[in-house]
């Protein structure tokens, strides 16, 4: 089972542009993740996606691999499904590009399910984490999932799910984090298929493969990821080295 890593790479950046081409202890942050994925030695191979001739020639220049986005895309799964069209692979795993300091234990949990997943029922993976704070819960930024009882998810949501009309009946309530492993048909398929009105609603892009049917696995994880989403986490980042 061929499996390779995809970080996709935007140059723009709302809250802090550039960011992936920042200096971070002497190397910049998408050649950062970019080895960090290399080293995690989990992958046959790691791509960078991007839009940007900039974080392309970062990366080629580094002796990495790096592939040029043809069209402007909406979400990352149209970025890699894009990418690897014509490449030879399984399971694709989406490292997100603004993370450099990555953790194996949630990659190796989605891998996994892959690769127990014999009767081919999973055609994405992806991670969730238990939140109890009421602010948290809240907090339409935190996407809140649900599962059955087999772990695929039921709905994603950015309005608190399940609503507690009754209280104190055991319910926990799990943060969708948006780190992926797909089937590459998976992939595919959402690339060549529309828009529905919840992922337009929602704004979130796994709805669309729940609204053709797909089958998403949730894994539990504790994992809280290190991003870099403006200049005082990067000056947080730049401690950690």
């Amino acid at each position: 089972m061929k499996i390779i890593a995809v970080i996709p790479a935007r140059y723009a950046s709302t809250r802090f542009p550039a960011k992936l081409m920042q200096d971070l202890g002497g190397k910049t942050v998408i050649l950062r993740t970019y080895e960090a994925a290399v080293n995690t030695h989990l992958f046959d191979d790691v791509f960078v996606v991007t839009d940007s001739d900039l974080i392309y020639d970062e990366i080629i220049s580094h002796g990495g691999k790096a592939i040029m986005s043809i069209k402007e895309h909406e979400s990352g799964s149209d970025r890699i499904a894009e990418a690897i069209a014509n490449l030879e692979v399984e399971i694709v795993v989406n490292v997100q590009g603004d993370e450099p300091f990555i953790d194996t234990e949630p990659l190796v949990k989605l891998i996994d399910v892959f690769r127990k997943d014999t009767a081919a029922q999973v055609d994405l993976a992806s991670l969730m984490r238990e939140i109890k704070e009421e602010e948290d819960i809240t907090n339409p930024n935190n996407v809140k999932v649900v599962i059955d009882q087999n772990g695929f998810a039921l709905y994603f949501s950015r309005s608190v799910i399940p609503y507690p009309r009754e209280k104190n009946v055991g319910v926990r309530y799990m943060q969708h984090i948006g780190i992926y492993a797909f089937r590459k048909q998976a992939l595919l398929d959402f690339y060549n298929l529309p828009m529905k009105s919840l992922e337009a609603s929602e704004k979130l892009e796994q709805l669309r493969y729940l609204e053709f049917g797909k089958r998403i696995k949730m894994v539990e994880t504790t994992h809280v990821g290190i991003g870099i989403d403006t200049p005082e986490d990067l000056e947080r980042a730049r401690l950690m080295l």
